[in-house]
């Protein structure tokens, strides 16, 4: 029997255009749609007086979702968006928090600690030491359509600078059967759904200086957003791990040839910095002498016209 595929992972998360704020409207928010690899799949503005969770079926609209997890934060977490990627062919990765009490209770209530451990990590970064343990339970009857198991991660970490330790324990539903992923790949989809922030949302902020622009008028701010995307995806699929510096293998631009400024002689037998325009008046910072003889003090006086 041979292997079942791969399936792809999407992250869906908005941002929002700061520098398109105005003292009547509030600023432009745009939703956006990237496999964890960085490329971007889909881009929309969300509806002035909205948020993102009408645009997220919309935006998904123009993406052959056959065979793939969508990954988002959990403003997302809803039956109706879950029903529309299970007709699609898609399936969920969902966090719950407390803004779903009902189920984020039930999720929480499950017998954890009689669940055996099945995947678990550490990695020493970013000033902290970190664990991660990831347990999978499945289910059938929890109250959410289309939900097959309910995963914990419990995340200690410790501060190298202070040694202060913290656990978070995090709570998610997958609309995934025990054969379709591996405990490791639930793993790394968790971690890089967050991958959407570094690999988009900061490019276009420190890179490209979106939240600089000041372009509100329309679609416009939508539009310029796109090319933006358009760049970035481009770097991705070439193979450019960091897009805000030029590789090495860029070829150079050949050195500018700087041509020496003409000069013309004056009657005094000096040299002036510039050639004379159109009329014979001379366009540099420096007179000739014999002008600023006859002009006297006015010239003198005169800051950018002084000769010395």
């Amino acid at each position: 029997m041979p292997p079942k595929p791969s399936l792809r992972a999407v992250a869906v998360d908005g941002k929002t255009v700061r520098g398109s704020r105005t003292a009547t409207t509030t600023a432009i928010q745009l939703l956006a749609a990237m496999d964890h690899h960085g490329v971007v799949l889909a881009h929309r503005q969300i509806a002035s007086k909205s948020n993102e969770i009408p645009a997220f079926q919309p935006l998904l609209d123009t993406i052959d979702l056959t065979g793939s997890v969508l990954t988002g934060d959990a403003l997302h977490t809803r039956h109706g968006h879950g029903a529309c990627l299970r007709k699609r062919g898609a399936h969920c990765l969902a966090i719950v928090k407390k803004n779903h009490p009902g189920l984020y209770d039930r999720v929480r209530k499950l017998p954890w600690a009689e669940i055996p451990l099945d995947h678990h990590t550490r990695d020493k970064a970013h000033h902290r030491d970190e664990i991660r343990r990831l347990k999978v339970a499945a289910f059938r009857h929890l109250g959410c359509p289309g939900a097959r198991q309910a995963i914990q991660i419990v995340r200690w970490r410790r501060e190298l600078s202070t040694g202060k330790p913290t656990i978070e324990r995090v709570y998610l539903i997958a609309g995934l059967d025990a054969s379709d992923a591996t405990p490791a790949e639930l793993t790394a989809w968790i971690r890089g759904h967050w991958g959407i922030e570094n690999l988009l949302h900061h490019v276009r902020d420190r890179t490209f200086r979106e939240d600089d622009s000041k372009v509100r008028t329309g679609h416009l701010p939508c539009t310029k957003a796109s090319l933006r995307n358009l760049a970035t995806s481009a770097f991705r699929q070439n193979g450019e791990p960091n897009i805000r510096s030029p590789p090495n293998h860029w070829p150079r631009l050949p050195p500018t040839v700087v041509h020496p400024r003409p000069h013309v002689i004056n009657p005094d037998g000096s040299r002036s910095c510039n050639a004379p325009g159109p009329r014979g008046v001379p366009t540099g910072v420096r007179q000739d002498r014999a002008r600023t003889a006859q002009f006297g003090s006015r010239l003198r006086s005169a800051g950018p016209y002084r000769c010395l």
